[in-house]
């Protein structure tokens, strides 16, 4: 049996940390651009990679809140594809993990 607490808890901790992260982001691209043309030009670079991060987390977060209401309902830790459970040593690396390995697997090589 799978122990969705400690997976509830990993979860929510995650889920707090991109919260933050993204705070910080958002105030980072508000700040005013910097006048002088060569600096606002870094500035876009480094926006561009700070709205890159953002989205990345947006999605990490929208996997998450997912994973969660999976807890809630009972279907944590069961492959969607196969309805198999979800190996732990998976789970203790992706615990917003969907697929089993061999599914994960599958759908990799067919990607290819």
């Amino acid at each position: 049996m799978i122990d969705t607490e400690k997976y509830r808890q990993q979860l929510e901790a995650r889920l707090k940390e991109l919260e933050d992260r993204l705070i910080h982001i958002e105030e980072e691209l508000d700040e005013t651009p910097d006048p002088d043309f060569a600096e606002r030009s870094v500035q876009h670079e480094d926006d561009e990679v700070l709205e890159q991060l953002g989205n990345d987390g947006l999605v990490e977060s929208r996997k998450i809140n997912a994973a969660l209401e999976r807890i809630k309902d009972g279907s944590f830790g069961y492959c969607l594809k196969c309805d198999e459970p979800i190996l732990p040593e998976r789970l203790d690396i992706v615990p917003y993990a969907i697929l089993c390995r061999n599914c994960a697997r599958k759908l990799e090589s067919s990607n290819s």
